[in-house]
């Protein structure tokens, strides 16, 4: 059979639709606009594709970016409006770029006639998404759907991972072309590590006596934390959690510290100080794990680092050994040489007084909880969360003094189970996110930890999760302040507050008037029935917990150090 006869006249619109259908897309996020209309035509009779409409770009590209991250597929935001539209998603794709999620973000744009005549709601989209995404495409004739829309889901899957954009004019999504078979995305296999890297690895790991292994994103992306549980145990190595990644191993792994670094616990912080060999597996060491600076890492280790980004290797930090590699594939292989290898140190005074160590932080960190305070304290806030979250949750957290503190006081059983806004440090991520990742995994509990101020950004987003039942549990930790930068203003600007405060509306009324549930807690003795009705109740809940106005850090005392 020839290709004319194949081929199938279809609009430009259409050809988007079948693009996405060929990749396997389940679930597509948008906001409607005149300048895509043929693609949300086209999604009415599609019966593979769910469209879930949101109430601003910005969101929107939060859920795609939390739904990407859960499924380790590309998650799709349509912004239906060039111009304000597409500027609206920035924001969300920096996210996605900082965090290298594969969201795939689309817009539409004005027609190619009417390009650089300053028409109505005209932008160069092409300038504004290059300097955030992998790759931006602006699609000029109707014959490239195809393939662009190919190589964005490659591209945006091809390690490392990270965000791309279409811009799609009028015209060409109303033309219409006979196009053939609409063939989906390939990926590479990684690269193969060597057998001398894998030696020259277990040489330093043979005369290492206090190792450690820093386990990354790369870890967690390619679902290999059993292999590195098993690393650690035939090596006897602690591991510890790169920033934002606390859920790389489960928690109760023994041989596993958590998360390192500025925002992380002082054992598996003091594991990386003391090492003399640093295994960095799957990490770039950066700056939120390491503030770029050797007080948060020992100088004198030798570092082992792999990574799937060359321009990543020994990039912050000299290394001994640079290895360009998927995570998995590296540990893969170095379980094999290192299990016919019979001198391996097995170091196990270090990993024993780490393993006590572990142990009396765990006990200290329960029992040192505030319980009986008013107002709540965040440890006694965090420490019911343990007790009452199941252990299939997933968890997202946001931004600011109140959820940097959490990140390292809950507990992460099912990897990937934890999504933070990473290096973006973004305000207002979480509950959307949390959406995007309820979506994606719908039998899980999804959790999604705020501060009044994001939330107060967000909650539009509250009729998007009522329309299409998407129940999540918002927990707002009320401080009725932007709690990172009053407790700067407290600690080196002399108490000089200038719009720190905030003044927020019942959130747990509002949300029943957008037809979802609220609960209000005023006492830390009220916090686990409620979360628990929350997560019972079977719609979108929000759980608005009033928190200690004073119970604020500073987390970026770096930042202030001229003001000392």
């Amino acid at each position: 059979m020839n290709r004319k006869q194949n081929s199938r006249i279809l609009s430009g619109g259409r050809a988007v639709v079948e693009s996405l259908k060929v990749e396997g897309v389940k679930h597509v996020f948008g906001l409607i606009g005149s300048s895509t209309m043929e693609i949300f035509d086209e999604l009415y009779d599609n019966k593979s594709i769910k469209f879930i409409d949101v109430r601003d770009e910005r969101t929107g590209s939060h859920m795609a970016d939390g739904y990407a991250r859960a499924l380790q597929l590309p998650g799709i935001m349509i912004a239906g409006q060039n111009g304000p539209g597409a500027t609206n998603l920035i924001t969300g794709v920096a996210q996605a770029s900082a965090a290298f999620s594969p969201l795939i973000s689309i817009a539409g744009a004005v027609s190619a006639e009417h390009a650089g005549k300053d028409s109505f709601q005209e932008v160069d989209q092409q300038s504004l998404f290059e300097p955030i995404t992998k790759k931006t495409w602006t699609i000029n004739k109707i014959e490239e759907i195809p393939r662009i829309f190919n190589n964005a889901f490659s591209i945006a899957m091809k390690p490392r991972w990270g965000p791309v954009h279409i811009n799609l004019p009028r015209n060409i999504l109303s033309k219409e072309k006979a196009f053939g078979k609409f063939i989906k995305s390939k990926i590479k296999p990684p690269r193969k590590v060597s057998k001398d890297e894998l030696l020259k690895t277990i040489n330093l790991i043979s005369s290492s006596s206090k190792p450690v292994i820093i386990a990354g994103a790369g870890i967690k992306n390619t679902n290999s934390h059993n292999e590195v549980i098993r690393l650690s145990k035939i090596t006897n190595i602690p591991i510890v959690a790169s920033a934002g990644h606390g859920d790389v191993i489960p928690c109760n792994e023994e041989y596993f510290a958590g998360q390192m670094g500025p925002r992380g616990n002082y054992v598996a912080s003091r594991l990386v100080k003391e090492a003399d060999l640093i295994l960095a597996i799957g990490t770039r060491l950066g700056f939120n794990s390491t503030f770029f600076s050797y007080e948060n890492i020992n100088k004198e280790a030798s570092i082992v680092q792999v990574d799937v980004e060359p321009v990543s290797l020994g990039r912050y930090f000299p290394v001994s050994i640079a290895i360009h590699s998927d995570a998995k594939a590296f540990v893969e292989e170095l379980i094999k040489k290192i299990s016919i290898k019979k001198e391996i140190n097995r170091m196990e005074k270090w990993t024993e007084n780490f393993i006590e160590e572990r142990k009396n932080y765990l006990k200290r960190r329960d029992s040192e909880a505030l319980l009986n305070n008013f107002p709540i304290q965040p440890s006694g806030l965090f420490k019911n969360l343990r007790k009452v979250l199941p252990k299939n949750s997933a968890i997202t957290l946001d931004a600011g003094t109140l959820c940097l503190q959490a990140t390292d006081a809950l507990n992460y059983f099912e990897p990937p189970c934890l999504y933070t806004p990473l290096d973006f440090g973004l305000v207002g991520f979480s509950f959307a996110c949390g959406l995007g990742v309820k979506v994606a995994k719908p039998k899980k509990p999804v959790v999604s930890l705020m501060g009044d101020g994001g939330f107060g950004m967000t909650i539009s987003e509250l009729s998007t999760a009522v329309h299409h039942k998407i129940n999540t549990v918002t927990v707002v930790m009320n401080n009725k302040s932007w709690g990172a930068e009053k407790a700067y203003q407290r600690d080196f600007f002399k108490k000089r507050y200038i719009g720190s405060d905030i003044t927020s509306p019942p959130f747990e009324k509002v949300a029943e008037l957008y037809g979802a549930k609220g609960f209000k807690v005023e006492r830390l003795s009220e916090i686990n029935e409620a979360v628990q009705a929350a997560l019972n109740c079977n719609a979108p809940a929000v759980v608005n917990v009033s928190v200690d106005q004073d119970a604020l850090f500073s987390f970026r005392r770096d930042s202030f150090k001229h003001k000392s």
